[in-house]
């Protein structure tokens, strides 16, 4: 049970986000074909391109933060020892996890609303809550993944190690 969940914390995001990717992409392609040989195009199409658009911002935000790979500005981080780097990366940390909680709560308010007046969307016909889901859950995984990496920090200055800053995109 352990390994599973070690693999699942590990690759969940990146599962999702494969899924998520791989049918933007061809249903994509699938419309462009219907629209160029057959000059039909459907709007569930335009629809699932777009759910699963938003669908991928949000869980890769996730898998954002758990990489520390979002977007920074880490110019002082060269100037500064690792215990003030540490404490730097856990005040960044403990301001995004009062935004997430923030937009948590405001997010669950309009899938309340489009719960309870049975919004659907245009095309597929199916409850919007579906998809105005991908929201709370993004910012659910986001305080996750802050959590996971403010007990990695925590753990890091306690032992006088590095803290995690991620992987390089460029050296």
């Amino acid at each position: 049970m352990s390994q599973i969940l070690n693999n699942l914390n590990r690759n969940a995001e990146r599962w999702a986000l494969l899924v998520f990717y791989v049918m933007l992409v061809a249903t994509m392609f699938i419309e462009v074909l219907r629209r160029e040989v057959l000059s039909y195009s459907s709007i569930w199409g335009e629809e699932i391109v777009r759910y699963s658009f938003i669908y991928l911002a949000w869980i890769g935000a996730a898998a954002a933060v758990r990489e520390r790979g979002h977007i920074r500005i880490d110019v002082l981080m060269h100037y500064v020892g690792p215990r003030v780097k540490a404490l730097l990366y856990l005040f960044g940390d403990l301001v995004m996890v009062a935004v997430a909680l923030v937009a948590l709560y405001y997010s669950f308010e309009t899938v309340h609303v489009a719960a309870k007046f049975g919004s659907v969307t245009d095309g597929l016909r199916i409850s919007r809550v579906w998809f105005l889901l991908a929201v709370p859950v993004g910012f659910a995984l986001v305080l996750l993944r802050l959590v996971q990496s403010i007990l990695r920090d925590v753990a890091d200055l306690r032992a006088g190690r590095p803290v995690y800053e991620g992987d390089k995109l460029f050296d």
